[in-house]
C-alpha cells in the first residue's frame, strides 16, 4: 500500500503542485479498495483533516457557480453566431438585455469582465472561428523581388545617384526617447543630412531629405528604404513622385537590403556614442550627434574609400 500511495502521489504532483496533493491520493486510492484509515496512517494525517478536505471541495464557491453560468451563457451565444464571436462581443452580449433573443435563457444581475469572459473561454477551449484569408506567399515573394529596385547593389558609379535612408531611436537623460533619421549617400557612404525628431513619421523623413536636398538642389533618383510605416505612407510616396524619384524598398524583416545603413548606424553607437559621456539633456543629444555626424563624415576614412573620408572621397567625384 505503501508503494501504491507513493506511486499516486508523485503521479498527481507531476499534474498540479498544492498542499492538497496527498489528499487527492487518498481520494483516488479509496477509489481502489483502500481504506480512508490505512491510506491517512500512510500519509501522515488524520482522517479529520482529510474529510475537512474532502467537505470543501465538494461544496461550490459562488464564483465558481457563477462562472458555470457564464460558460453556459456563452455556449448560447457562440451556438447563436455561428461559434465566431470573440470574446469582445461575448462580453457585450453578456452584459446586455437579452430577453427579447429567444434563443438566449440566460440573465445576470451583475456586471461581467471581459477579463473573466476572456479567462473562462480559454480554460475551456472557445475561441472565434474566423477563417483568414489565405495568403499568396509567391506572389508576395515576387512583389518583394520587384520593389527592391537596388537589390544590394551599393557602390554606385557616381555621387547623387543612390541615397538610403533610415531611423534609429537615442535616449538622453532618465528614459527620454527620440528618432533619429538619416539620408546617405551611397557613393562613400556620405551623411548628407539628418533629422531628429520624437516620432517617426513620414511629414518628419521629409523634412530629413528637404534637408539633404538643401545641399544637392534635388533629390537622388533612386531611394531606397525599409518597409517602416513611414516610408510606406501614401504622403512619402507622393513626395517621391513629385521629385521624380524611384522607390525601392527591401523585403520584410530583411536588414541586409538596406546594409549600408544599418552597418553606419552599429558604428555611430558603438563607435561613437559608445565613447562619449551620456546626454541628460536635448541640447546635449543635438551637440553629441552633430559632433558625430562630422565624425564619420570628415574624420573616419575607409579602404574602400581609398583611405578617404567620406566628405573628400564624395566631393572629388564632384570636382
Amino acid at each position: 500500500m505503501e508503494r501504491a500511495f507513493a506511486k499516486k502521489l508523485r503521479e498527481i504532483r507531476n499534474r498540479e503542485v498544492g498542499r492538497s496533493a496527498k489528499y487527492e491520493a487518498i481520494q483516488e486510492l479509496v477509489k481502489e479498495g483502500y481504506t480512508v484509515t490505512e491510506l491517512a496512517a500512510v500519509a501522515n494525517t488524520s482522517r479529520k483533516s482529510y474529510y475537512i478536505w474532502l467537505k470543501k471541495r465538494q461544496i461550490k464557491t459562488q464564483q465558481e457557480i457563477e462562472n458555470a453560468k457564464i460558460l453556459a451563457a456563452i455556449r448560447q451565444i457562440e451556438k447563436r453566431h455561428l461559434n465566431c464571436a470573440g470574446y469582445r462581443k461575448v462580453t457585450a452580449i453578456l452584459n446586455s438585455d437579452t430577453s427579447k433573443i429567444k434563443e438566449y435563457t440566460f440573465s445576470f444581475d451583475f456586471p461581467i469582465n471581459i477579463k473573466r469572459v476572456r479567462r473562462i473561454m480559454r480554460e475551456h477551449g472557445i475561441k472565434a472561428d474566423i477563417r483568414q484569408p489565405r495568403r499568396n506567399r509567391v506572389k508576395e515573394q515576387q512583389q518583394y523581388l520587384e520593389d527592391n529596385v537596388l537589390h544590394r547593389q551599393f557602390a554606385p558609379d557616381q555621387p547623387n545617384k543612390v541615397w538610403v535612408t533610415d531611423t534609429t531611436e537615442l535616449t538622453y537623460g532618465r528614459g527620454n526617447k527620440v528618432r533619429l533619421h538619416a539620408i546617405i549617400d551611397l557613393y562613400g557612404n556620405y551623411a548628407l543630412s539628418y533629422f531628429i525628431s520624437p516620432t517617426e513619421t513620414a511629414k518628419d523623413v521629409i523634412k530629413a531629405f528637404e534637408l539633404a536636398k538643401q545641399k544637392t538642389s534635388r533629390l537622388a533618383p533612386l531611394i531606397h528604404t525599409d518597409r517602416g510605416s513611414a516610408y510606406t505612407s501614401r504622403e512619402f510616396s507622393n513626395y517621391l513622385i513629385q521629385n521624380q524619384c524611384v522607390h525601392s524598398m527591401s523585403a520584410p524583416g530583411t536588414p541586409a537590403d538596406n546594409a549600408v545603413i544599418e552597418r553606419w548606424w552599429c558604428d555611430f553607437k558603438h563607435l561613437w556614442l559608445a565613447h562619449q559621456p551620456a546626454p541628460q539633456t536635448y541640447d546635449q543629444l543635438l551637440k553629441l550627434v552633430a559632433e558625430g555626424v562630422k565624425y564619420f563624415n570628415t574624420v573616419e576614412i575607409s579602404g574602400k574609400r581609398k583611405n578617404l573620408t567620406a566628405v573628400d572621397y564624395y566631393r572629388s567625384e564632384i570636382a
